[in-house]
């Protein structure tokens, strides 16, 4: 269960520019089962491809059975790839937290425990670095969650 208060959740008051190139862009989310997460951003108008994986390990370690033991350093994760014309990166991030996953639970997600479960945002570059910060300040300082949002920055 999500640890949100009834506060409105803000769109983020940082942002990517809104693209008129129709080149593709890449986000990499993790938050918990990553079917789930799949699932939620796969619907959305925008979002061209979303891919089902493993994030912030080794290669040879990414499989199925090694993450599940929580000792590879992998998060289940989801590659998301978007059109910046239609849906911006803080968009794709205000899904994430209001939609996807509980971002204040540590290393885990309803019943799945384990740092293969983390919420992780592994930003692409500065850009999306600077975006995710910014809407995680301001999600916890508007006091949207009861908790602390403990989404890692990777």
């Amino acid at each position: 269960m999500l640890a949100r208060t009834k506060t409105a959740f803000p769109d983020p008051a940082v942002d990517t520019p809104a693209s008129t190139t129709h080149a593709k862009q890449t986000a990499v989310l993790a938050g918990g089962c990553f079917w789930g997460v799949e699932a939620v951003f796969d619907r959305l108008k925008g979002v061209t491809n979303v891919v089902s994986g493993f994030a912030g390990g080794e290669k040879s370690t990414a499989h199925y059975e090694t993450v599940s033991t929580g000792t590879t350093g992998h998060a289940e994760s989801v590659k998301i790839t978007y059109d910046p014309s239609q849906i911006t990166f803080g968009q794709l991030l205000k899904v994430y937290f209001a939609i996807a996953h509980d971002p204040t639970e540590l290393n885990r997600q309803g019943p799945d425990s384990g740092t293969q479960y983390r919420s992780a945002i592994f930003y692409m570059d500065d850009e999306q670095k600077k975006v995710a910060e910014a809407y995680i300040q301001q999600l916890n300082g508007a006091k949207v969650f009861s908790r602390p949002i403990v989404t890692q920055l990777v």
